[in-house]
This record gives C-alpha cells, structure tokens and sequence, in this order.
C-alpha cells in the first residue's frame, strides 16, 4: 500500500545526512481545507504561495519558510465582504528519529509542512478583520452601512456610563520643568 502525501509533504532525500547542504524550492499549491474559523478565514482550495529553503544539519533539516495567502471574509463592523493579504514566515527543526520525543521529525525522508503552514496561516489572520480603519460600522437603529450614508454619522458616539465625567477638564501638564502651584508657594518662601 503507497503512503499518500500531502502536496506541502517534500522530499529531502538528497539532504538527509548530508550537513552543510542546502536546497531552495518556490511553489504554489491549493489550501487542503479551510485555513481558520471567525470573521475570515482561507479558503479550501485557495492558494498559497510558498519559498521554502531546506537546509540539512547534523540533528535533522532545518526548513525556513515564507507563505502567502489571501484570506475572503467580511468586515467586522459594517459586513461586507473583504481580502485581507497574509503573509508570514517561520522556521522549524525537522530532527532525525534518535529515539527522543521531538515535535517535527523526518518521516521516510519526507517532511510535511502542512501543520506549521496551517499554524502559521491562522494565527495570523486577524480576529476582528476591518475593511478600512475607521470603518464607522453599521446604523444600530437601521442596520445601514454608515459608510455609505454618510448624513447618518453622528459626530460623537456619547455613553451614558460616562455622562457624569464629561464635565470635568483635563488638567494641563507643562512637562517636567513647570511646577505646580504648590511648588512654586514652598519657592518663593
């Protein structure tokens, strides 16, 4: 029976135990499932851009990674849909079975990048994803994209929790030098 490997499961066979050599592989392939959970996420089937360098060292193949990928979703304040580019790295020790416990191994001289990718691309990915920076959301009484009516932005969002502060005054600060009304009384004594 043929071991079925993932499309982000490569071959290191002309690396393994051969410290000092290097290989560098550029390839893009499909998403196997959906990337994350929330507000955005990536798509299965989407693809990710992969630049991999694979380098073998005396403990194993210690693989460097850049990925990119677009994430579909909506945004979290006023819904609609949006792109949001990712794009991160990481590094990993892929060691040679010894008999110890380790996290990543090299596997009938393959390694399989698939969960660091998946680890990676999702915690990346925003958790309350906006379309722009001040997206001003959505009318709470009519439920209307306020970007889009703009008449319906009130200046101030006020909370009534905080009535009772909103007639106090900041106090001005004048930096280290100045002194307060007090230092100067104990000054001119």
């Amino acid at each position: 029976m043929a071991i079925k490997h993932s499309v982000f499961d490569l071959s290191v066979r002309d690396l393994v135990n051969r410290p000092g050599e290097m290989r560098e592989e550029r390839f893009s392939a499909p998403a196997p499932e959906q990337l994350g959970e929330g507000l955005v996420a990536v798509k299965e089937g989407a693809a990710i851009d992969l630049d991999v360098r694979l380098e073998s060292v005396h403990e194993g193949i210690l693989v460097t990674a850049e990925v990119d990928a677009t994430a579909d979703g909506e945004c979290g304040r006023c819904l609609i849909e949006l792109a949001v580019p990712v794009q991160v790295e990481f590094q990993e020790l892929f060691g040679y079975h010894g008999g110890e416990a380790i996290e990543y191994e090299v596997q009938d001289d393959h390694v399989d990048l698939e969960p660091l990718i998946r680890d990676a691309v999702v915690l990346a990915l925003p958790f309350q994803p906006v379309c722009r920076p001040d997206c001003p959301g959505l009318d709470p009484e009519t439920g209307v994209r306020l970007a889009d009516h703009p008449e319906l932005v009130t200046p101030e969002h006020s909370d009534p929790r905080w009535a009772a502060l909103a007639g106090f005054q900041a106090s001005e600060d004048n930096g280290p030098d100045s002194m307060s009304g007090a230092d100067q009384q104990r000054e001119e004594r």
